[in-house]
């Protein structure tokens, strides 16, 4: 695409940015995931002290919070994968970078939406039973961000340019 107008150079500092984009995918779409099964779960016990039968019914919001760690986990795979030494283009480790980014900071940040909205929606569920379904709706959208973050991150991971020698 750009390859007939620019040359890309291959120095040794680009598989450092791929690197800092496997390592910020799994760091912090993880930190969501570890946030959001905490603060969930915090909830959860609390509720279950006063209605122990709607624990199981409630643990929704720690299994959405663990996805977004596979999240990352995924976008980490493929760009390891693609991160080498010798033809690695500072195109690709920019890109790489980014789609590090996009995931993982996607991830933090629904992870700490479904840890704050499962904390209160179990609270609530356990005096409200009517309020189940809007809580599952509020972090169906809170677990969308985590994805938006992949679909773009698995975009990126797939852009790649050539290099000439440095």
């Amino acid at each position: 695409m750009l390859a007939p107008l620019l040359a890309f150079a291959c120095t040794s500092s680009a598989p450092f940015f791929g690197f800092m984009g496997v390592a910020s995918a799994l760091v912090f779409a993880n930190l969501g995931a570890a946030y959001g099964t905490a603060k969930s779960g915090v909830g959860i016990m609390s509720m279950g002290v006063m209605h122990h039968e709607a624990v199981m019914k409630n643990i929704i919001p720690v299994v959405m919070a663990g996805v977004l760690g596979i999240y990352g986990l995924i976008v980490a795979v493929i760009l390891i994968q693609a991160v080498s030494g010798d033809t690695y283009s500072d195109y690709n480790g920019y890109a790489h970078l980014a789609s590090g980014l996009a995931c993982g900071l996607s991830g933090l940040a629904a992870g700490m939406a479904i840890g704050i909205v499962g904390d209160a929606g179990v609270r609530a569920n356990a005096q409200q039973e009517k309020l189940f379904v809007g809580m599952i709706l509020i972090l169906i959208f809170a677990e969308a961000l985590g994805l938006y973050g992949l679909i773009v991150a698995l975009i990126l991971s797939q852009s790649s340019e050539t290099c000439t020698a440095a």
